[in-house]
């Protein structure tokens, strides 16, 4: 809790499922009043057990009269590994308001034996990765940015998106699977086969719900162009919702924690 027995504001920035866990948990609490905020770019998220809100906060002068004005004592950043500029924007504000910051941060993926990864910095180094030979390409990148491998028009690519398009996508050849996870590895597999991929694109999320297709390329012996993540500034960082948990005053076993019951 926070001082004088006041309960404790606490700004979830959420977009993944380790902030639905989070928020699943700390909605247990009555000494924490939290609200978990969505970016948006899901169409009809699941609402959480506890009040949220839908939107950017208008960069950090934005972020920081949000702060003030809620009276936030805590901020937790479970945002996805590449929702950088949310991130950075939290750092700052954060440090312009002094209220404490903990990143709820997925361990990135690792290769292993028999993984054909070829390591890139950018979707751009992506796209160009891809070669000049046309190829199956399944993008697992999601919706945005797919307008960096129109530079790449002569490949064939097969994307999946959690909501249908809205219009034509900035590819010429290109099929859609609308479909949400989490995914498994026979499902991927299966997907992978079907459509004759040949290699996958993937940034590094990190986490089990999309790690499905890196799995499922292993098995088919498909190369990988995986994007590293983008860069933050050093800020206090944990990998699970226990450790989230007692940052915020409270001890929970951390296989309840992680189910999020």
């Amino acid at each position: 809790m926070a001082g004088n027995g006041k309960r404790l504001r606490v700004l979830i920035l959420g977009g993944t499922s380790e902030a639905r866990r989070l928020a699943e948990v700390v909605a247990r609490f009555a000494g924490i009043d939290a609200v978990l905020s969505y970016a948006g770019r899901t169409e009809n998220p699941a609402p959480p057990p506890i009040p949220y809100r839908v939107g950017g906060f208008g960069g950090v002068d934005g972020l920081v009269a949000y702060l003030r004005a809620e009276r936030i004592d805590r901020v937790v950043d479970a945002t996805h590994p590449f929702a950088a500029q949310m991130s950075r924007n939290a750092v700052a504000a954060c440090a312009a308001t002094g209220t404490p910051l903990l990143a709820l941060e997925r361990a990135p993926w690792r290769p292993v034996d028999g993984d054909l990864w070829i390591d890139v910095d950018t979707l751009e180094e992506a796209a160009d990765a891809l070669g000049e030979t046309p190829r199956k390409v399944f993008l697992g990148i999601g919706r945005l940015h797919l307008d960096v491998f129109a530079r790449r028009p002569q490949h064939d690519y097969l994307v999946r998106l959690v909501d249908p398009p809205r219009g034509e996508l900035p590819l010429p050849h290109v099929r859609v699977i609308v479909a949400r996870g989490p995914f498994d590895v026979a499902g991927d597999q299966a997907m992978l086969e079907r459509h004759g991929s040949e290699v996958v694109v993937a940034k590094n999320a990190g986490g089990s719900a999309a790690v499905a297709k890196i799995a499922a390329a292993r098995a088919l012996g498909l190369p990988v162009v995986m994007v590293r993540r983008p860069r933050i500034q050093p800020r206090p960082a944990v990998e699970t919702v226990a450790a989230v948990m007692r940052w915020l005053g409270h001890e929970v076993p951390a296989e309840g924690a992680e189910r999020g019951v």
